[in-house]
């Protein structure tokens, strides 16, 4: 499931909390190191099983970009989520309004085993652009979420250790590493906060490849769905290094919608509505 809808799942702060995360991991190479990634692992499985199943979706949203000065611009947009078995998931996000972004389309298969692929539809140049995986980075439609931000999450993506249990605004919360495997990453790793009961992500930090916090997510407004599957409703990404903020709130999710993958097509992206 992708950024939008599970990274709406739970898709991943200073300087202080850096270092607390370091010095709670035990030296390389020792028995209690591997422990803590079996366990970083086991909470990462538990995370995915307990998503699998939702089929397919739709949901309205709106994304709010706001610059260092507090400026707003409000974004209209559209997402189709596909569940696929044995792979990464398949979304589309297409952009209704304001005007000079009317008709973009980005369409995102994730994969498990090889490089996701994605495809960008810009109607004012009236053609399909790709998305290189090493430029996967850089920023979605000048949001503060990136390219590779928009992919579903795999375990086979990432590394993982638990660090610690920490209660984070009132919630306790499993804090797991994650270090992403494919190298053009824009992270060396991610640190996650996952609550303890049902293992929603309340809070994702990016490391950048300087290792400098680089922006971190929150979760909130969390509603349960054909009672089994949490989705939250408000997605905030702040960037700490320029100031910017993008916030993603949900206005409207359906689950069974009738979705299958001749919706999810890259010849046909250019004539999305």
């Amino acid at each position: 499931m992708n950024i939008f809808l599970s990274l709406i799942t739970a898709l991943t702060l200073a300087t202080p909390l850096v270092a607390q995360a370091d010095t709670a991991q035990p030296a390389a190479g020792s028995t209690g190191q591997q422990n803590a990634a079996e366990k970083g692992l086991a909470i990462a499985k538990d995370r995915k099983q307990r998503d699998l199943g939702w089929g397919n979706s739709e949901a309205r949203m709106t994304m709010t970009l706001r610059n260092s000065q507090g400026e707003e611009s409000v974004r209209e947009i559209r997402l189709k989520s596909l569940e696929v078995v044995d792979d990464g998931d398949k979304g589309l996000t297409i952009f209704d309004e304001p005007r000079d972004v009317k008709g973009t389309a980005f369409l995102n298969f994730s994969h498990t085993g090889k490089p996701d692929e994605q495809w960008l539809y810009l109607p004012a140049l009236k053609r399909v652009k790709r998305i290189a995986s090493r430029n996967k980075s850089g920023p979605f439609m000048g949001s503060e979420f990136a390219y590779e931000d928009m992919s579903s999450f795999e375990l086979e993506k990432y590394s993982f250790t638990y660090l610690r249990e920490e209660t984070l605004n009132g919630v306790v919360c499993h804090v797991v590493e994650q270090i992403p495997t494919d190298e053009f990453s824009g992270y060396t790793k991610q640190i996650v906060w996952l609550d303890t009961e049902h293992l929603r992500a309340q809070q994702v930090e990016f490391y950048d490849r300087k290792k400098s916090l680089l922006k971190t997510l929150s979760f909130s407004d969390y509603k349960l769905y054909k009672d089994k599957f949490w989705r939250a409703d408000v997605l905030t990404m702040v960037n700490h290094q320029n100031g910017k903020s993008t916030v993603l709130n949900t206005s409207e999710l359906r689950f069974d919608t009738g979705l299958t993958d001749a919706d999810f097509n890259d010849a046909t992206l250019s004539r999305v509505r």
